[in-house]
């Protein structure tokens, strides 16, 4: 039967549509996926592991070998056949404090600096429906903004093949973010950092796979992992409409043009003392503007596309078998061109030709798996284009992110593990450059350093 989302949305106030997505993102869950995500503890209680046998520094996301496996064979391995319940809470509370106050509020209901917020809380179904298939499913709430949706969520049916003398795990996902079914921390659904500050500015370009598709599109992606050595993975990914994605609350940017492909391939060398992989990906999607209806909500519109092509090369080292002492490197480099027809036509930008570059490096060090510093690095550059990106017409933005962690639990030891877990994070993050200036950055004399952040954040998961 049709639902008449519109109708819907008058009938109700702020807190009927709240509990209206709330109920549909329970009901994709549990009926759907029957037939920014991260560490959750009921995938501890189902292993009977604790939580540093699949990530590092005991709590997500990075994994470990062991946890790269979990995720292959679709969250499936459980110990004994007593039931769990597999739902897991999280919520992420922070402060936010910028070098220099913001010209405004950066959201309805904050100040232009020093603000408190209850960033997320999120419920996640995370385990298997059968012995073969599993799903990792996120809905969650924002103080920014006050509204509850959909997150990344990932449906897998997976097995093993040998034959040959090699083994192979095979797999199929249902997911809603492509590289959000990656293994590896090079990956855009998992970069560093791990949490970040909404209430703060950012970089004004980045290729669109660094989230631009996040929680818009479906798309199934075949994968198989040989001798856990080679990865292979390719998919295709659709738009949702934009009604579906007003009911969840999810964004709409566009609808993509027919298929959206996608691939992915990686190589892992074992070493004595942890792994090195070396991969790649690639994007290719086509998307029009999106246009508005009589009551302001986002719609399709027919017409020209923006055609996006996304390379990349990354690497990941981990250095897991130095006793107390761990260590995580992890390197992706995205090179986009865009033919902008859509936005060129319609007066968005000044050329019909650009292109976006992205780096981001970063490093681990963590200590009996409890206390952790990552130092990081980014630089992301591209076309100089004045009507696109305002002020300076640049998107170079580069600087760094410093991070130290406090994650008390996790271990098998821990008090009240596998059921509670917690980390402690204070993170900085530094601008050398902002869309192309150190002054005036924003054509109101601002600098790159007053965007400078200080981030504070309490993070829990049951």
């Amino acid at each position: 039967m049709a639902v008449d989302s519109t109708s819907l949305r008058e009938s109700f106030g702020r807190t009927g549509r709240i509990m209206l997505a709330f109920a549909l993102c329970v009901l994709v869950v549990l009926i759907f996926f029957s037939t920014r995500v991260r560490a959750v503890p009921a995938f501890a209680r189902q292993t009977h592991q604790a939580c540093v046998a699949c990530h590092v520094g005991g709590f997500g996301p990075q994994l470990t070998p062991f946890g790269r496996q979990f995720k292959l064979l679709g969250y499936t391995l459980k110990v004994g056949n007593d039931a769990k319940v597999p739902l897991s809470l999280m919520l992420i509370e922070s402060f936010t404090h910028t070098q220099k106050a913001q010209v405004a509020p950066p959201a309805s209901g904050f100040g232009t600096n020093d603000n408190t917020e209850l960033q997320q809380v999120s419920l996640f179904f995370a385990g298997p429906l059968t012995d073969h298939l599993g799903a990792l499913a996120q809905a969650t709430y924002s103080q920014n903004g006050g509204l509850l949706g959909w997150d990344n969520s990932d449906l897998r049916y997976a097995r093993t093949l040998t034959a040959g003398g090699h083994t192979t795990i095979w797999g199929v996902s249902l997911n809603n973010n492509p590289s959000l079914t990656d293994v590896f921390n090079t990956a855009p659904a998992w970069q560093f950092p791990y949490t970040a500050p909404d209430l703060a500015p950012g970089a004004p370009a980045a290729p669109i796979l660094m989230g631009g598709l996040a929680q818009q599109v479906v798309g199934i992606n075949g994968y198989a992992q040989i001798d856990s050595a080679l990865y292979v993975e390719a998919g295709a990914y659709r738009s949702l409409s934009p009604s579906f994605l007003r009911i969840v609350n999810g964004d709409f940017n566009g609808r993509l043009a027919g298929i959206t492909p996608y691939a992915r391939v990686a190589y892992t060398w074992n070493l004595p003392n942890g792994n090195l992989e070396l991969g790649g990906f690639a994007l290719d999607a086509r998307r029009g503007l999106p246009g508005t209806n009589a009551a302001g909500d986002a719609i399709a519109t027919p017409g020209p596309t923006d055609r996006f092509r996304d390379f990349g090369i990354d690497a990941n080292y981990q250095f897991l078998n130095g006793g107390h002492h761990l260590f995580t490197v992890n390197a992706l480099y995205l090179g986009e061109h865009q033919r902008l027809d859509a936005t060129y036509a319609a007066g968005g930008s000044s050329n019909l030709d650009n292109t976006l570059r992205a780096l981001n490096i970063n490093g681990s060090y963590w200590y009996k798996n409890t206390w952790g510093a990552t130092l990081g690095a980014f630089s992301n550059d591209g076309s100089r284009d004045v009507t696109l990106y305002g002020n300076n017409g640049s998107p170079d933005t580069n600087g760094g992110v410093f991070e130290l962690n406090w994650n008390p639990y996790g271990q098998a030891s821990s008090w009240a593990e596998p059921f509670v877990n917690v980390r402690f994070g204070l993170q900085y993050t530094f601008y050398t450059r902002f869309s192309g200036l150190v002054h005036n950055v924003d054509g109101a004399g601002r600098t790159a350093a007053d965007n400078n952040t200080l981030y504070l954040y309490t993070w829990l998961a049951f």
